[in-house]
């Protein structure tokens, strides 16, 4: 029998061997074949919008040639200026009036003194820039106090360019007003006119002048827009009787002067009021009648003579508190005016050690007093040596003094 090893090795070589199926290469799934149609799609798509745009292109370029002509020389001929005429009489007043000012308005430079941390050389920083008028023919400059607080050294410019060293003769926070002056340059000194404020009237032109963003000798033009404002002085307190104008207050022209029609000094730009906090607002100037008073005296004493009553006012946050109706007297100055006619400080009890409140204030002349504010300006309505009436509360007793007011020099 044979072995079946050798009969299952023992086919012919002629007879077929079953080939096994394999998938064929060449044939895509369904998936596949979307794939590629959409690639197909989306090139033939592409490829219609770029004929499509040469086309249009095309087209434009042919309208243009056939719509513009070509360029010919006889068109090139320069056009004939048409003639304006004469300028109007306000814009001849305008510009004779800024004609005969511009001389009169400097541009101020403040610089920070600082010494270099590697060397023992000290440099002059620049600070901040402003604006300032030429008072009078002996160098001396009026700014706003703010332009120059904190800086060590300021510089002057003047209409022709030359610059000057200014020196600080004296200044009035309260006011935001201050004197500066240089030396040797009185042959080019134009001092400007001085108007005054007290008849200034809602509606009437101004103009200002000064250097905004240090761009030196610019003009704005506007209105008086009101009259009798309140604005909050440098010196903390405000400072009333400003003068509201839409005029364009910029950067750099705080202490440049405000004009009227007629060229006169009737305000010194000081500030504007935005409530975006961009320079677009409402503008404000410390009224000429207030700068005619208070430069004299920065010029002869350095600072601003102010009547005073010689006592010394507790917080208002502290009389509020207490629930007090005016302002209290915390400390009395010997030999003042106040001390003179009895008024009483807060003090304490020697036998108890109780705090016995001083008078209150609460009128002045007539006028109520509510707070500290209120009291220091209704005495910058009189003089020094002028007799007033303050009214007072004592341990909740009306009464009246009449007392003759001092000034702030001999403090």
């Amino acid at each position: 029998m044979p072995d079946p090893v050798e009969q299952r090795d023992s086919f012919p070589a002629s007879a077929p061997v079953p080939a096994q199926k394999r998938p064929s290469a060449g044939k895509a799934s369904p998936s596949e074949r979307r794939l590629r149609l959409g690639v197909r799609l989306l090139g033939l798509l592409v490829a219609a919008l770029l004929v499509a745009v040469a086309a249009l292109s095309y087209r434009m370029y042919r309208l243009e040639a056939y719509v513009l002509p070509p360029n010919v020389a006889e068109l090139a001929a320069p056009r004939p200026v048409t003639p304006r005429g004469d300028l109007s009489s306000a814009e001849k007043t305008r510009v004779q009036l800024f004609r005969n000012s511009w001389k009169s308005v400097v541009h101020i430079t403040t610089l920070d003194v600082r010494q270099d941390p590697f060397h023992v050389n000290v440099l002059e920083v620049p600070k901040g820039t402003g604006s300032g008028f030429i008072w009078d023919v002996h160098g001396h400059i009026v700014t706003n106090f703010h332009v120059i607080a904190g800086a060590d050294e300021a510089r002057v410019t003047l209409a022709d360019h030359s610059e000057w060293r200014a020196r600080l003769v004296g200044q009035s926070s309260r006011n935001d007003i201050a004197v500066l002056r240089i030396v040797g340059a009185a042959k080019r000194l134009a001092p400007l006119a001085i108007g005054t404020s007290r008849n200034l009237v809602v509606g009437q032109d101004v103009i200002a002048i000064g250097s905004p963003f240090g761009l030196d000798y610019t003009l704005s033009t506007g209105v008086i827009s009101g009259l009798g404002r309140e604005i909050q002085g440098a010196g903390g307190l405000p400072i009333r009787g400003a003068i509201q104008t839409d005029a364009a207050i910029n950067p750099g022209n705080s202490g440049g002067p405000l004009l009227d029609s007629a060229g006169r000094l009737i305000g010194v730009n000081t500030a504007i009021l935005s409530p975006s906090g961009a320079s677009a607002g409402v503008g404000f100037a410390i009224p000429a009648d207030t700068v005619a008073r208070v430069v004299p005296q920065l010029i002869a004493y350095g600072r601003e003579v102010r009547p005073i009553i010689g006592v010394e006012l507790a917080d208002d946050t502290l009389t509020d508190r207490l629930g007090l109706d005016g302002v209290l007297v915390v400390r009395v100055v010997p030999g003042s005016p106040a001390d003179q006619v009895g008024i009483l400080p807060t003090r304490r009890d020697p036998q108890t050690g109780e705090i016995l409140l001083g008078d209150l204030i609460t009128q002045v002349a007539g006028n109520p007093v509510r707070n500290n504010a209120d009291l220091y300006l209704q005495l910058e309505k009189h003089h020094p040596k002028d007799t007033i009436a303050l009214t007072l509360t004592r341990a909740g007793e009306p009464r009246t003094v009449s007392l003759v007011l001092a000034d702030n020099l001999s403090q």
